[in-house]
């Protein structure tokens, strides 16, 4: 084989190796934005967040004769997550349109201060759409300083559109999931409002 064939293979193999490398950091970076999409729209399986005033009227509750749905509540922490993170409660059972509060409890094991942010979504996926939140701890950055503990809050209500959709009129539970994931560089804020101090162990 000619030094010319040699080298054009060369060219050929780092030109193929470069296009896989392109696309593995592609499909990477393709993660955080599409959930950011889906948290905009409430597409596959995330919750939509919504206003005060979204919320329906006495009137509009009554017309839906009572109709009620059990909430689950999940709680993960990614890898090197140095925090305990758990739902107060496992379930509610809520009327369809009605506000509630849940909450949530994070402890940081770490030595030093540290920086987290969740991501949620709920199932099954066609609910996604009619969860509703008006108040969430996700929607910040959320700061604990060593051996600090916080409680969470998130207000929520179920759209009662979801008893218009075929494809989700028959759901009965839902279950809403957060994974909380360490920031190596957070943006310098204080402390959410959204979260309230427990108690600091250090």
């Amino acid at each position: 084989m000619t030094d010319l064939a040699l080298r054009a293979r060369r060219r050929t193999a780092l030109l193929a190796a470069g296009i896989a490398l392109a696309m593995i950091g592609l499909a990477y970076a393709s993660v955080p934005l599409y959930r950011l999409f889906c948290q905009a729209t409430g597409f596959g399986g995330t919750t939509g967040r919504a206003e005060a005033s979204a919320l329906p009227d006495a009137q509009a509750l009554r017309a839906l004769g009572g109709r009620t749905i059990k909430i689950r509540f999940d709680s993960n922490t990614a890898p090197g997550m140095t925090w305990k993170f758990q739902p107060r409660d496992r379930e509610q059972t809520i009327a369809i349109g009605e506000k509630r509060l849940a909450f949530y409890r994070a402890t940081s094991t770490a030595g030093t201060a540290t920086t987290g942010r969740a991501i949620f979504n709920v199932s099954p996926d066609t609910a996604g759409q009619y969860f509703r939140k008006i108040e969430c701890f996700c929607f910040t950055e959320q700061t604990l300083a060593a051996g600090e503990t916080v409680e969470m809050p998130v207000t929520f209500f179920v759209d009662p559109a979801i008893l218009d959709d075929p494809d989700a009129r028959k759901i009965d539970e839902i279950t809403l999931s957060y994974t909380f994931y360490p920031v190596d560089n957070p943006a310098p804020k204080p402390l959410s409002a959204a979260a309230t101090k427990i108690e600091n162990k250090g």
